[in-house]
């Protein structure tokens, strides 16, 4: 189908909705009209027509309004089908309701023929504008494709003869960009081997220095490493002998702990034993006597523990102090 045949189909949709609206809205004010005019007061009938007039109006907007959106592929959502549907069903409901009044079955049927044409008039000629409003898009668009084709062909054309006749020319040029490369290449293969020459001589002499830079940094290095070498030696040294002095202090210290913790524990053994039941040997007693006097034990309890006499432990007490003037003091009042 072409476009004026599309056209065509447009203008007959067009007029045969425009008869129907037409006569469905005369169809509509010679009926409702003489309803109307019974329910409204009688200094009011002329009023009565404008109830259809309204109503028809509306239709008409909905008809014309939707077939315009139709046409520009457009929609214009949930009000207009509100509207549409809401006019024709207040067509129908006024175009039947007398004879529904009055209980007459087949003049409802008579009456609901032009609104329910209407109805489905408006819907019909939505879908068939929606259609061909489609069909022409992609007629377009089809159209609009096969002229970029042709275009696109005529232009390939155009450019493979364009790109024939380059060719031609950058095969000329090519033949003698090639000819004075040649001349250029042997001129330049000269200039090569000169600056060949002249870089192996160069590359010689600067081997030649740095394999002389290279020896005297060698020996160098050798030095310097020779100098950290006896340097680290030197640290490892010290740090041995340091380590040695404060391993044989820890080893004094820790003999110096061992020795008085058995003394302690020798003490706590001699203190242990109680009060003596008798007279200990004298040794015996002045290890029991030493011990006390290092613990701060009172001399009573010290005579207790070895079986001597508080005077002989007091003159013992007093000898420790004269000779190590250090330690806990007796309790002085012990003897009294």
């Amino acid at each position: 189908m072409n476009s004026v045949q599309i056209r065509s189909a447009e203008r007959a949709l067009s007029v045969g909705t425009w008869l129907i609206v037409a006569g469905a809205m005369l169809y509509s004010i010679l009926t409702v009209t003489p309803l109307a005019a019974r329910h409204t007061p009688d200094e009011w009938d002329w009023t009565a027509p404008i109830l259809p007039l309204v109503v028809d109006a509306a239709v008409v907007i909905v008809v014309r309004l939707d077939a315009v959106l139709a046409s520009l592929g457009g929609h214009g959502g949930r009000w207009p089908v509100v509207l549409r549907w809401l006019t024709g069903c207040m067509t129908l409901a006024l175009n039947v309701a007398d004879s529904a009044l009055k209980k007459d079955l087949v003049g409802v049927a008579v009456h609901a023929v032009a609104p329910l044409l209407l109805i489905v008039t408006a819907e019909t000629g939505l879908a068939y504008r929606r259609a061909i409003t489609a069909a022409v898009t992609r007629l377009e668009t089809e159209q609009r494709a096969e002229r970029e084709a042709r275009e696109r062909a005529a232009a390939e054309r155009r450019e493979a003869a364009e790109k024939r006749a380059r060719e031609e020319r950058e095969h000329a040029a090519a033949l003698a960009r090639e000819q004075r490369e040649h001349e250029a290449a042997l001129a330049r293969e000269h200039a090569e081997r000169e600056e060949r020459a002249r870089r192996e001589e160069r590359a010689e002499r600067e081997a030649r220095e740095r394999a002389e830079r290279e020896a005297r940094e060698r020996r160098e290095r050798e030095r310097e490493q020779l100098e950290l070498e006896r340097e680290r030696r030197e640290r490892e040294a010290a740090q041995r002998r340091e380590t040695e002095r404060r391993e044989r202090e820890e080893a004094a210290r820790r003999e110096q702990l061992e020795r008085q913790e058995r003394a302690e524990r020798e003490r706590a053994a001699l203190l242990a034993g109680g009060p003596a039941e008798e007279k200990l040997p004298e040794g015996r007693a002045r290890q029991i006597v030493h011990a006390a006097y290092a613990t701060g034990l009172p001399v009573r309890t010290a005579a207790e523990l070895c079986g001597w006499s508080i005077g002989w432990v007091s003159t013992r007490y007093q000898e420790l102090r004269d000779t190590t003037q250090t330690g806990p003091r007796a309790l002085e009042g012990a003897v009294s």
